[in-house]
């Protein structure tokens, strides 16, 4: 899938092989407190794919990326611009799964959203999109007005006002 960049702006691909390493993405049988696991005997591939652990996970953070790979290493050209999107906004405090570590999320996400690709990505517990949705969010000045909403202030507005000075 590394083929998949020649589509994107030049603003992601010069950022593809820079690789934030504020957050790793985890298996949910890791995930730390209220990520879930293996509960009342059931395996961890079980409860991941359980709506109920699913919903948990969406709304455990105001951003919430399912992924291939971690922030630190994508492991396809969708997620890492996914992650590349983010990086523009100045968005580092978010939640990202490796969906690769745990079968049962990675097929629960897909029934929880009902979209059938990964990367997804969920603002304040609401499905956003794949990478396709984002980049037009990121495109079109959405994703910056979705951020705010959520008490984020986007990178990029800092670097408008700063070429404004100039």
């Amino acid at each position: 899938m590394s083929g998949s960049f020649c589509r994107l702006p030049a603003a992601l691909r010069r950022w593809r092989d820079v690789r934030p390493t504020t957050l790793l993405a985890r298996p949910l049988s890791q995930a730390g407190p209220g990520g879930g696991g293996a509960e009342g005997g059931e395996g961890v591939a079980a409860a991941a794919g359980s709506k109920e652990a699913v919903g948990r996970l969406v709304r455990a953070h105001p951003v919430v990326v399912f992924m291939k790979g971690s922030p630190a290493q994508p492991q396809c050209g969708f997620s890492n611009a996914v992650v590349q999107i983010l990086r523009l906004h100045g968005v580092s405090d978010y939640r990202a799964y490796d969906v690769l570590q745990d079968p049962g999320l990675r097929q629960g996400i897909k029934n929880y959203s009902n979209w059938p690709t990964i990367p997804q990505v969920f603002l304040n517990g609401e499905f956003v999109g794949g990478c396709d949705i984002l980049l037009q969010m990121h495109q079109s000045g959405d994703l910056v007005e979705e951020l705010k909403k959520l008490g984020i202030r986007s990178a990029l507005l800092d670097s408008e006002n700063n070429h404004e000075k100039k």
